[in-house]
């Protein structure tokens, strides 16, 4: 009877050991973990990958312009664009001093100014890497209790970021899977990217940005819940393989760039929180690549200068690419 008890008893430490493995395998992040901060880039680095942005780089890029042609990569902005939960975009056009058919000084002055209302996360964006934490951390360790005020932050601010100008890669994820549009949920693995990569005809360089086309901007204006409650994207594999790479920034056409909801945990963003505050690495959203997929352009100058909004962690965007 006792022997039957403690093999009982045995075998239901094993089972829950079991249960706890399979639960640890599933969680992404552990909010306890303290070994991913300081930085590689030093105790005081508020820009992360950026800081592989050299001239080295830089150089190398272009050659990538042969044809002398530019293109905007965002998307137009206005109050009907699907944006993240609760925010929104709204642009009113004031004529001040200028009520009832008015106007100014004898020659007639007339002007329009426009006041905008909204969250710098609408739209095409940069999201620095003071935008995403874990449990109140941010990148390089910086807690939210000493930087975070309501007026902004004191560290990790957009304001910080330098102009990006290096090479731009796209993967075209919708010939991989064969679809207009990839299906939401749908997890990109190492051996999807470097698939993909393989067949482009490209490989990867220290200071790439990288952005993946998956149709997802086709559903803005037809399926607006749909775009805003799932997407295809990088899980967690990926995002280590592509950090390991030394990329600068990862994005595409999506409002998160990674799966969502995420397939192996109930975790919200764990991909963000590893690439923006355990990497450094930059969240590039809703850039718009249809045009360079048409052409089969898969590299080409990747060139941004964002708004310095000081204290800032994300801002709307208009990157360009030159080829």
């Amino acid at each position: 009877m006792k022997n039957n008890l403690i093999k009982t008893f045995g075998l239901a430490v094993l089972l829950t050991v079991s249960n706890l493995s399979v639960k640890a395998q599933n969680l992404y992040i552990n909010p306890g973990d303290q070994s991913w901060y300081p930085s590689a880039y030093g105790v005081k680095d508020e820009i992360g990958a950026a800081n592989l942005l050299t001239p080295e780089v830089i150089k190398q890029a272009l050659p990538l312009v042969k044809q002398g042609k530019s293109l905007s990569l965002a998307v137009p902005i206005n109050k009907d664009l699907p944006a993240f939960r609760h925010r929104s975009f709204h642009l009113y056009n004031i004529q001040p001093g200028e009520q009832g058919g008015q106007s100014l000084g004898p020659n007639k002055f007339t002007f329009n100014d426009e006041l905008v209302n909204a969250w710098t996360g609408v739209g095409t964006q940069l999201n620095g890497i003071g935008h995403i934490g874990i449990n109140n951390t941010y990148y390089n360790g910086n807690k939210a209790t000493d930087f975070v005020t309501v007026e902004g932050v004191k560290k990790l601010g957009i304001e910080k970021v330098p102009p990006f100008v290096t090479r731009g890669v796209i993967l075209d994820m919708t010939t991989y899977y064969g679809k207009t549009i990839v299906p939401g949920g749908t997890e990109f693995t190492v051996s999807d990217i470097k698939t993909v990569l393989k067949k482009q005809g490209i490989i990867l360089r220290k200071g790439d940005v990288v952005l993946f086309n998956t149709g997802w901007l086709e559903l803005i204006g037809k399926d607006n819940k749909q775009f805003l409650e799932v997407e295809p994207g990088i899980g967690m594999e990926a995002a280590i393989w592509l950090a390991d790479q030394g990329i600068v920034a990862f994005g595409g056409d999506t409002w998160a760039s990674e799966v969502y909801p995420n397939p192996k945990s109930k975790e919200e963003f764990p991909i963000n929180q590893f690439m923006l505050a355990k990497k450094g690495i930059y969240n590039l959203e809703l850039i718009d690549t249809r045009p360079l997929v048409k052409e089969k352009i898969w590299e080409f100058l990747f060139v941004l200068g964002h708004p310095l909004y000081v204290g800032s962690t994300q801002v709307n965007i208009n990157p360009v690419a030159i080829y």
